[in-house]
């Protein structure tokens, strides 16, 4: 019997969740995904120094004050990391737009089409990226004028039902909810430990997954952020999945069944209500779920803050 790996691959897109080149040469994803955390890692590993070299020597013919040189070095490195995993993915690279820009809805548009252009010149057409965006409610409505310019893209940082629905209406490509990071909360929070069955991330996505398939919205559910296989596999048929690879090792050495658990035909058998959603109600709802309110919270500093220690590594550069 295959193993594991091989068997989802023929359930949910796998995507490779590291800026590691070499482990995604290895794991043969159909995409990849980067986040601040993973580039960060990456542009301290010695065998991509030259990566960083050629966004620090790009950055500086740029100009500028030195804030904005720094700023155009990260842009540079992020899309200097991408294009590299594009020459091993068949398919699309994830890019993310700073942190810090997560409430600012005009800014993340410029980031994002910035970001864009970089990899344009570069060559690369704008169909084989998507510009990562916190699921703030200013990024979801970011997100929404980019996807109207031909921009596709990817909602991170997504823990809760009113940010996949609200992703949904906004027509965004690709949303990414947290299953770990939930899990996490609940797990301190109950101190209990769940069974993969009763994984609140695992639920979550669940549910995000049988909306979208009920009402026919095209998004894409990208289950992200695992802890363990278990959760993997309890996802089988998600649309796509995106993996550390610790986790994709692990299932490349298991040989057991994995069965599909996520059907979009099971899903229009359910009776699920369509939900109205606002500004307003969004931020209710949001409000209302201590967990998706803490961690996206968290997760925006999290990222921020490993932003602010590249900026400091390439400051040392210059």
């Amino acid at each position: 019997m295959s193993n594991k790996l091989d068997q989802l691959k023929t359930m949910s897109t796998v995507v490779a969740d590291t800026g590691d080149i070499n482990a995604i040469k290895k794991y043969t994803p159909e995409d990849s995904t980067t986040n601040p955390s993973l580039l960060l890692k990456a542009a301290q590993m010695e065998q991509y120094a030259y990566l960083v070299e050629e966004a620090v020597s790009w950055g500086k013919q740029q100009g500028g004050s030195e804030e904005n040189t720094i700023n155009n070095i990260i842009d540079k490195l992020a899309v200097n990391f991408g294009l590299e995993l594009l020459k091993i993915v068949p398919g699309r690279v994830s890019t993310e737009v700073d942190a810090s820009l997560s409430f600012k809805t005009e800014a993340s548009i410029s980031k994002g089409q910035q970001l864009i252009s970089l990899y344009e010149a570069a060559g690369i057409s704008r169909d084989r990226v998507l510009i990562k965006l916190a699921a703030t409610w200013e990024g979801i409505k970011a997100a929404e004028k980019l996807e109207q310019e031909g921009i596709n893209c990817n909602l991170t940082l997504l823990f809760s039902f009113a940010q996949a629905v609200a992703c949904a209406e906004a027509k965004v490509f690709l949303i990414s909810p947290f299953v770990g990071r939930i899990m996490d909360w609940y797990a301190k929070k109950e101190g209990k430990t769940f069974t993969p069955e009763e994984d609140p991330g695992v639920l979550s996505v669940t549910e995000i997954f049988h909306y979208y398939k009920k009402f026919g919205y095209n998004t894409v559910v990208m289950g992200a952020s695992f802890r363990n296989t278990e959760e993997i596999e309890q996802l089988a048929g998600c649309d796509r999945i995106t993996i550390s690879p610790n986790l994709l090792e692990e299932l490349q050495q298991d040989t057991g069944d994995l069965p599909l658990k996520l059907d979009p035909v099971e899903s229009q058998k359910k009776s699920i209500e369509k939900l109205n959603l606002d500004e307003s109600t969004f931020r209710w709802m949001l409000n209302q779920n201590a967990m998706a309110t803490e961690k996206l919270g968290e997760g925006i500093r999290g990222f921020y803050n490993d932003t602010v220690t590249l900026k400091s590594f390439i400051a040392k550069k210059l």
